[in-house]
C-alpha cells in the first residue's frame, strides 16, 4: 500500500505544469500558445524570460527529486525497484500530465531531478556533458540528447558496483530512448539544420 501511495504521489508531483503556471503568473499567457508550444524550461526561457526559464528548470527538476526523496525522508521502507518506479512515474507525469490532457514537457529536467536523487555522481557527470555540448552548440535539444546518450555509459563506468546499478542501468537506456522520442521533432529540425540556438 505504501508503494502504491508513493507511486501515485510521484505521478501528481511530476504532472505539475511548472512552465504553464509561471507563464500565467508572470506574463498572463499560456506558453502552449507561444514559441514552440512546449511547457518546458526552454520555451519559457524564450517566451517569458531568462530567469523564469531557469526557475522552471529548477522546479521541474525539484519535482523529480522530491518523487524519489520523499520515501527516503519518511523512513517508510520501499524496495529499490519501487523507488526507481516512483522516479519513472514522475517523469511520465511531467510528459503526460493529467492537468494538460495527457500532454506535457519532454522530461529532461524532471529526469535530472529524479536521477540526482537516485545516483547523484553519475547524474552530475551527465549534466556536465550537457553543459559542454551546450557551450559549443548553444542548442538545448542536442545537449539533452547528448546527455541522455552519455548517462548509461557513465553509469556503467562509475556506478556498476553500486546496489542500484542493476535497476538503474536498464532504466537509463529506456530513459535515453524516451528522451529521443520526446525530441523527435527536434531531431528532424536538427537533420534539416533548422533547430534554433537558445541565444
Amino acid at each position: 500500500m505504501n508503494a502504491v501511495l508513493f507511486i501515485i504521489l510521484a505521478y501528481f508531483l511530476g504532472s505539475i505544469p511548472s512552465g504553464l503556471i509561471i507563464g500565467r503568473l508572470v506574463r498572463g499567457i499560456d506558453v502552449r500558445q507561444h514559441g514552440s508550444g512546449n511547457v518546458g524550461a526552454t520555451n519559457v526561457f524564450r517566451v517569458v524570460g531568462k530567469k523564469w526559464g531557469i526557475l522552471v528548470l529548477g522546479l521541474d527538476a525539484l519535482k523529480g527529486y522530491l518523487a524519489v526523496a520523499l520515501p527516503v525522508w519518511t523512513h517508510i521502507p520501499v524496495a529499490p525497484a519501487v523507488l526507481i518506479l516512483t522516479g519513472i512515474v514522475a517523469i511520465l507525469g511531467h510528459s503526460f500530465s493529467v492537468w494538460l490532457k495527457g500532454k506535457g514537457g519532454k522530461g529532461v529536467a524532471t529526469s535530472l531531478g529524479v536521477f540526482l536523487g537516485l545516483a547523484a555522481y553519475p547524474t552530475i557527470l551527465a549534466f556536465a556533458v550537457f553543459m559542454l555540448v551546450f557551450m559549443v552548440t548553444r542548442i538545448i535539444s542536442i545537449s539533452s540528447l547528448s546527455a541522455a546518450t552519455a548517462f548509461p555509459v557513465i553509469l556503467f563506468c562509475v556506478y556498476r558496483s553500486e546496489a542500484l546499478f542493476i535497476w538503474l542501468f536498464p532504466v537509463s537506456i529506456l530513459l535515453a530512448v524516451f528522451i529521443f522520442y520526446t525530441h523527435r521533432a527536434n531531431i528532424l529540425r536538427l537533420a534539416k539544420g533548422e533547430e534554433k540556438k537558445l541565444f
